[in-house]
């Protein structure tokens, strides 16, 4: 049983601090039934959970498992600084009416994946409001300009030129004290997040905790363009919040080659499972949409229910296999004459009129399933189904 919960742990992750110190805290679980705390830090800089937050929780729920107990840190103090981590310019500061809606948004997603019973969610300004300008003073010591330097992002904006604010070089060392306050066995976060992990061990060192943290990171899941990592400002992300529809044609869109990184990362399925699928793949004798849908349904399910899933599914089906129009798309009203593009904003299924302009030249826009090539075209008196691309419908009624 211990080597198959430390192959789960292991599954997946990128790179591993101190992985003997791991494996001792499952072992000793399994033997004398010792828990042991997980820390994981989400500053609620955003409202809502998309996949590549959930590779996270995932790992958190696998800990769990086998016998972790989950230090959910929201960063509510953290947030007003804003994460400097890959960024090229100061970010900016979020006030506190948002950073608490988004807190308490966040609580009410990541209980879909982890248990609830065996988390602690924690907000570090409860200790760090309470640090004060001496307290602040002294964590700053334990740390030196030149090693903060090292940071790839810092010494790349530091050599072009560009500004870095002191309140940016507090970030690592105040996520890092958070390990101190929690006194945190295991911390994991993504492979972007090295740097700050790494200085929960400096810390917890530095003010003689009694532990140095053991460190795992993930990798950044990429969004559905397979490039680019899932980003709700690049457009290719799966919210955990969107419509189970939605979750499922998203799902179906992805690559064949992405579709096993996701299961990989994403799927609760085993690795033996998930191997067996690709070599039937690879054989021909299981056809690669079969295993996307099954991993669309997975997901449909973990976030809403079984009937969901189906339900997506069919809705998909009766939509892209039949070529029928779905059950239910957003409707919108507009003035006679109304510009084509500009009715593609209006109803939700274009960003841009440019975009819109874009579509209509690549024959990607249609109206009542016939494809447009007008992008001056103004729509007279009457009800349109306009469509974008095979997943965005929406309902006009002109008058």
């Amino acid at each position: 049983m211990i080597e198959q919960a430390l192959e789960e742990i292991g599954r997946g992750v990128a790179e591993v601090i101190d992985i003997e110190r791991i494996e001792h805290l499952v072992r000793t679980y399994y033997t004398e039934g010792t828990t042991y705390t997980v820390k994981a830090g989400f500053d609620p800089t955003g409202a809502d959970l998309h996949l590549g937050h959930t590779v996270l929780l995932q790992k958190l729920k696998t800990f769990q498992n086998h016998g972790g107990r989950i230090q959910l840190l929201i960063g509510d103090f953290t947030a007003t600084i804003g994460d400097p981590t890959g960024k090229s310019a100061t970010r900016k500061v979020l006030d506190a009416q948002t950073i608490a809606h988004n807190a308490k948004t966040y609580q009410e997603q990541v209980f879909n994946i982890l248990d609830e019973e065996k988390t602690e969610v924690v907000y570090n300004s409860k200790w760090l409001d309470a640090l004060g300008a001496g307290g602040m003073v002294a964590l700053t010591t334990t740390f030196n300009v030149a090693r903060m330097l090292e940071r790839d992002d810092f010494e790349k904006r530091y050599k072009g030129g560009e500004s870095i604010s002191i309140s940016e070089f507090l970030y690592p060392l105040l996520q890092g004290y958070d390990s101190v306050v929690l006194k945190s066995d295991i911390e994991i976060g993504g492979t972007d997040q090295k740097f700050n992990l790494l200085m929960g061990r400096h810390l917890q060192r530095a003010y003689g905790v009694g532990k140095e943290q053991a460190v795992l990171m993930m990798p950044i899941l990429e969004g559905l363009d397979g490039v680019q990592k899932m980003s709700k400002s690049l457009d290719n992300y799966i919210g955990i919040t969107e419509a189970p529809k939605d979750i499922y044609a998203k799902t179906l869109s992805i690559s064949d080659v992405l579709m096993w990184r996701y299961y990989e990362l994403l799927s609760t399925q085993s690795l033996e499972a998930i191997a067996t699928m690709r070599e039937e793949v690879e054989a021909g004798s299981l056809h690669p949409k079969v295993v996307k849908e099954n991993l669309a349904l997975e997901l449909v399910e973990r976030f809403y229910d079984t009937e969901a899933s189906v339900g997506a599914k069919a809705e998909f089906d009766n939509v892209f296999k039949s070529n029928q129009l779905p059950s239910d798309m957003p409707e919108v009203s507009a003035k006679a004459g109304v510009w084509i593009c500009k009715a593609l904003v209006d109803a939700g299924i274009e960003p841009s009129t440019s975009q819109a302009r874009r579509d209509i030249k690549q024959g990607a826009v249609r109206i009542d399933q016939e494809k447009v090539s007008d992008e001056k075209l103004n729509l007279e008196v009457g009800e349109y189904i306009l469509q974008v691309g095979k997943r965005k419908f929406a309902k006009v009624k002109v008058g």
